[in-house]
């Protein structure tokens, strides 16, 4: 009887034992999944499938094939915002994850994401000093870098270096008003008048202004809105100014018709391809007002979740995009995040140049200079203005200036009507 007791006794303690485990087991995560071929599952959740991620998890798969690099994708754009923020918010959800459109400040704060700087300082498989550091740098939030991007584009706003000529620009500290006065004063100066800018209505270029100044009127920190400010008011007189005196106009203008465009720069050969299809000698500006240098825009960033069961897997899969393997891969769209695959590709567009090889779409052997080239690379390396500008912000702001553009309203109400939607979605 005392040898049955015991048993039975000694079977409930397993139980418990066996329970406690399985439930620290859950809790911690600790816990790697694994497929039947007991390859260890890293999930990587986009909003756009792509032949680029088919290629990068072939590629990945093939450097590690102990790991099996699982690919969802959620197409519907709310559906990816809401599905993933869930889960996220509960420590569930994909390893590695898009976060384009997302919280990413939120998730920072609350210690959801891992923070990838230290693991890439300790990783020996990247080429640390390759790097485009600037790049990465501007991008940190909370002095970590939480996301990360494949690739990134440049916003370039550029001049026709002919017309120009001689005038004097300190376009490092240039207003819109020194802008306003110089269009002017160049555009009565030929035989037919041409427009600053065309194209683009005011409310967009409004948006694009706040997307430079963003910082100046949302404190991100503090989920705080400052549209109600004087500058902010004459940041929409001077737009509105601009189109009144006819600098800028909304109707499109035929090639060599206008002095100055915004564009962005997507690959090196963008330096070519675009910057010569409206000027056969382009000049590369600093935007008047623009808060930093050369704004950075990226197309994708990527994150993991802090309570991945594989962190370790899901970083080599990062460091694998950001080896030279990676970066190379003719499927990823933008700059490189590695000098060296942004500059391989400057030389040999600059050597098709001076043999008369290289040709824009159009068919023309564009004249370009070794100075030029040196400009492009520089414009590269001292990229380090990252807005993190908010899409809903955005709009709102292009929504409402409207009324003030059509002057059905004033500044002054335009810019209340502005900080109040914006400071009740702040605080949503």
């Amino acid at each position: 009887m005392k040898k049955w007791s015991f048993m039975v006794f000694i079977g409930i303690l397993f139980l418990l034992v066996s329970a406690c485990a399985s439930e620290g087991s859950d809790q911690s995560g600790s816990q790697k999944p694994v497929n039947k071929e007991g390859k260890t599952i890293v999930t990587l959740s986009v909003q756009q499938a792509s032949s680029f991620y088919e290629i990068a998890e072939k590629k990945f798969e093939e450097k590690y094939p102990d790991i099996d690099l699982q690919i969802q994708v959620i197409e519907d754009y709310e559906q990816y915002q809401t599905t993933t923020n869930t889960a996220i918010l509960s420590g569930k959800g994909p390893d590695i994850f898009e976060v384009s459109g997302l919280p990413t400040k939120d998730y920072v704060n609350k210690d959801l994401l891992l923070d990838m700087e230290e693991l890439m300082k300790q990783d020996d498989t990247l080429n640390h000093g390759d790097l485009q550091i600037n790049i990465l740098d501007a991008i940190k939030s909370n002095d970590g870098l939480y996301a990360m991007p494949f690739g990134f584009s440049l916003r370039a706003f550029v001049g026709d270096g002919d017309l120009l000529g001689n005038t004097s620009i300190d376009d490092q500290n240039w207003t819109w008003k020194e802008f306003e006065d110089i269009a002017k004063t160049l555009g009565e100066s030929g035989a037919e008048r041409r427009y600053a800018m065309a194209g683009e209505t005011p409310d967009f270029r409004m948006q694009e202004m706040v997307v430079d100044r963003y910082s100046e009127f949302v404190d991100t920190a503090a989920k705080k809105a400052l549209f109600d400010s004087p500058s902010f008011v004459e940041a929409m007189q001077q737009i509105k100014d601009m189109y009144d005196n006819q600098v800028m106009t909304s109707e499109p203008a035929d090639i060599g018709k206008q002095m100055f465009y915004s564009t962005v720069l997507r690959s090196p050969a963008d330096f070519i391809n675009d910057l010569h299809f409206y000027f056969s000698n382009p000049k590369l500006l600093q935007k008047p007002e623009q808060k930093g240098g050369t704004r950075i825009v990226l197309a994708s960033q990527f994150a993991i979740q802090a309570q991945s069961a594989v962190k370790e897997e899901a970083w080599k899969f990062i460091a694998f995009m950001l080896s030279e393997e990676g970066q190379s891969l003719q499927e990823r769209q933008g700059f490189s995040l590695l000098k060296s695959v942004n500059e391989k590709q400057l030389n040999e567009m600059q050597e098709q140049v001076e043999n008369g090889t290289y040709k824009t779409p159009d068919g023309k052997a564009p004249k370009v200079t070794n100075d030029e080239f040196a400009k492009f690379k520089k414009f590269i390396h001292t990229a380090n203005n990252h807005s993190a500008a908010d899409g809903k912000v955005i709009s709102i702001v292009g929504e409402e200036s409207m009324a003030f553009f059509s002057e059905q309203k004033t500044a002054e109400e335009v810019a209340e009507l502005i900080q109040n939607r914006v400071t009740t979605y702040l605080n949503e």
